[in-house]
């Protein structure tokens, strides 16, 4: 516990120290970097990013973020990215949103397009079930306002100090256990628990978990500056499922949004960044060219040219911070 409380301090000296020297002027580091990344957003809301878990940025920020782009890098689309089109005078950003929310297309899109910025929105098919929101998303919420105490398929739950249900009997993270496998348990999770704390009716959480319409992601993709790719249908991590299930994960969504869009769909962002060799060769399968992970898992992976890492965003530094760690590829 001390050596980590040492090394907190460390990093937030380090920030510190660089938000100093870029308000003084030292910015070499942006004006000289060469190479490219893919870099990943979730959520958009107007205040309180933190407030449910680490996925979201305020709209300010993210605007903050284009206007450095725009500054310092240059912005390139999917496509561009696979096909290697840099500018090789800067560092190259291609930009990503995940999950599908509506926040998005509401907070997300006007801005890309006031700065005349492309990017790639990785959407579940989640709708086309008849659910407007996402397990984790769901789960986020209700492990911030609800009971501190539940009982959820012959388990009692508490919630920690970190805000998660953990599990009384195995010690174990209520969505660690969830994220396994299909969609059964996280649809009977939503189910029970919903009425305990019907969230839905606050206008003022609406930002924080619901989903893109079919008629907003049809609009959505309309944008020339857009692209549409799957991130599966029920959001499961597909490293996970049996291989019927994660056949009709990569179709059901890729379909799905086919139909919504009339376009091509080859590009798909593996949700929580998880694959192995059965996801890939499946993705493949389904007509998939674009394989969007978090970390590369095996050093052969690199050599896969559908396959690409992704860098997610932080939400807890500042823009300069966070602008230097796109970089360099690391937080310190």
């Amino acid at each position: 516990m001390f050596k980590t409380a040492i090394r907190n301090i460390n990093r937030k000296r380090k920030y510190y120290q660089r938000d100093i020297n870029f308000l003084f002027g030292k910015r070499d580091i942006f004006r000289k970097a060469g190479g490219a990344r893919i870099i990943v957003y979730h959520g958009l809301c107007k205040a309180h990013h933190t407030k449910f878990n680490a996925r979201f940025i305020t709209v300010n920020t993210f605007e903050k973020h284009l206007a450095f782009y725009r500054r310092y890098f240059n912005v390139v689309s999917l496509e561009e990215y696979y096909n290697g089109e840099f500018n090789p005078g800067k560092f190259n950003v291609c930009i990503t949103f995940d999950d599908g929310l509506e926040n998005n297309y509401t907070y997300g899109l006007p801005l890309l397009e006031k700065y005349n910025m492309p990017a790639t929105f990785f959407i579940t098919s989640i709708r086309k079930s008849g659910y407007d929101i996402l397990w984790n998303d769901f789960l986020s919420i209700f492990s911030r306002l609800g009971p501190q105490k539940i009982s959820l398929q012959n388990q009692q739950f508490y919630r920690s100090r970190q805000h998660k249900y953990i599990s009384q009997k195995t010690g174990q993270d209520m969505a660690a256990i969830l994220r396994n496998g299909d969609f059964t348990n996280k649809a009977e999770l939503m189910s029970e628990l919903y009425p305990l704390l019907p969230f839905k009716t606050d206008p003022l959480l609406q930002d924080y978990w619901l989903q893109m319409t079919e008629e907003q992601i049809k609009q959505l993709s309309s944008s020339s500056l857009v692209t549409i790719g799957s991130h599966g249908h029920y959001h499961n991590d597909l490293s996970t499922l049996s291989p019927q299930q994660l056949t009709d994960e990569l179709f059901i969504s890729k379909r799905y949004l086919q139909n919504i869009t009339g376009k091509g769909i080859k590009a798909i962002a593996f949700p929580y960044g998880s694959y192995n060799n059965n996801v890939i060769k499946a993705a493949e399968q389904a007509g998939y060219t674009q394989l969007l992970a978090g970390d590369v898992v095996r050093d052969d992976d690199k050599t896969n040219l559908l396959l690409r890492e992704r860098f997610t965003i932080n939400p807890y530094i500042s823009v300069n911070n966070q602008m230097n760690a796109i970089i360099t590829g690391r937080y310190e």
